[in-house]
């Protein structure tokens, strides 16, 4: 199978999937960032699918066919997001479908959306974690495929329990990403 992983910020998720020799074909990010340079380190190409309207204006449509567009140009099997700041639209899911996965810092289906470690602390919750699950059309609600749990400290900020769930979400998502290329995705997963 052929992987690409879609990014958007400072690459770290990108950065520890290659430092753990998962094989990759591409990376595409949606902006200018530091993943740019991450791929470029690891000699792996990378083309940014520029997104220049974060406003209401922004066609989320025609963005996502250009997306796909370029991932079959590469001639990719397997998507994985991996911090990517745009939510896609149904061409992505069309064309992969039960083929892109993301991680998520939480428990899922406690805490979806943008704010889940914030969500956590807020709600007193003991124990929070990773989730790596498949993508849908509606966000974090996709078939799980792992997740591994992640104490809650009396004195946690969000940032030391976000830094925590990164730990775990490098490891536990390179490992679910390893069995996927080797394996594909579990049965019943995908439906």
């Amino acid at each position: 199978m052929r992987l690409a992983v879609l990014a958007s910020g400072s690459g770290t998720i990108l950065d520890a999937l290659l430092d753990d020799a998962i094989p990759m074909a591409l990376a595409v990010v949606d902006r200018p960032c530091a993943a740019i340079d991450v791929a470029g380190r690891h000699g792996v190409p990378c083309e940014l699918v520029e997104r220049t309207s974060f406003g209401a204006d922004f066609d989320r449509d025609s963005y996502t066919a250009d997306v796909a567009a370029r991932l079959a140009a590469h001639q990719i099997d397997l998507i994985a997001m991996a911090g990517f700041g745009t939510i896609l639209g149904p061409a992505i899911h069309d064309a992969y479908p039960g083929r892109v996965l993301n991680t998520h810092p939480s428990l899922l289906p406690a805490f979806p959306g943008w704010h889940a470690v914030e969500e956590a602390l807020a709600r007193g919750v003991k124990v929070t974690g990773c989730t790596v699950h498949l993508a849908t059309l509606e966000v974090d609600a996709g078939p799980i495929l792992a997740q591994e749990p992640v104490e809650v400290r009396d004195d946690d900020t969000v940032e030391t329990l976000h830094e925590r769930i990164k730990v775990v979400e490098r490891r536990l998502y390179a490992e679910t990403l390893r069995s996927v290329l080797e394996r594909g995705v579990p049965a019943g997963a995908a439906s």
